[in-house]
């Protein structure tokens, strides 16, 4: 998570000038802060997070405290591959989130039967990578959705319009269960290279090998 300060700059005989911050990360924030406040110009001075959230400097500290015990700066990789002669799927994903100090990676894959499409496979990964969120307990926290498949994610952006009712109900389903965990999506098209490891699980799944790790990265 990404925080911006905003504060008042106290100078004598003018006004105070409101000052903005770039987003950065939350403990650089917190001493930026602690600096400020030393020199005795700066007042109401108030943390904004990527979700328009706002803290006072006490509230900040403790909310760090709170989110080191949480899975954050969530990023998100899937994969969908689909079987035509048998309407199955191979569903793939990668989720790299810190933890504390410490880096985790997240590696797990599906099957599933009664697919009609690419498509329609590349959006079940989709809702099974978000699934997979909901069983970590992620909960109010923006995070980023990187896959090969335009058509997903410009339909899940709005930019592109989809007309097929399969689509639609995977579109419904899957902003209904963002909405309900409170996630702030961004969506990054990535190159078929660039997605390779959410590829092979999506294969491997297709091949009956069902996978899930979690290994701490250096």
């Amino acid at each position: 998570m990404k925080y911006k300060l905003e504060w008042n700059y106290k100078v004598k005989g003018l006004d105070k000038i409101l000052f903005t911050s770039d987003m950065i990360d939350g403990e650089s924030a917190v001493r930026a802060a602690e600096e400020l406040e030393k020199t005795g110009k700066a007042a109401d001075l108030y943390f904004y997070d990527e979700l328009g959230t706002s803290w006072s400097l006490k509230e900040m500290k403790k909310l760090l405290m709170e989110i080191e015990e949480e899975p954050h700066d969530l990023v998100v990789y899937f994969d969908g591959g689909f079987q035509k002669e048998s309407n199955r799927a191979g569903l793939g994903a990668v989720i790299f989130f810190r933890q504390g100090k410490k880096k985790f990676r997240i590696r797990a894959n599906q099957v599933v039967n009664e697919m009609d499409t690419n498509n329609e496979a590349e959006y079940a990964a989709f809702y099974f990578a978000v699934t997979l969120l909901e069983e970590m307990g992620v909960q109010h926290l923006p995070c980023e959705f990187q896959g090969d498949s335009q058509v997903v994610l410009k339909q899940l952006e709005g930019e592109w319009p989809c007309y097929e009712d399969v689509l639609n109900r995977w579109l419904d389903r899957i902003e209904a269960k963002l909405k309900q965990m409170g996630i702030e999506p961004k969506y990054k098209a990535i190159s078929r290279n660039e997605n390779k490891e959410a590829d092979k699980l999506a294969s491997q799944a297709l091949e009956g090998k069902e996978i899930y790790s979690r290994t701490q990265l250096l």
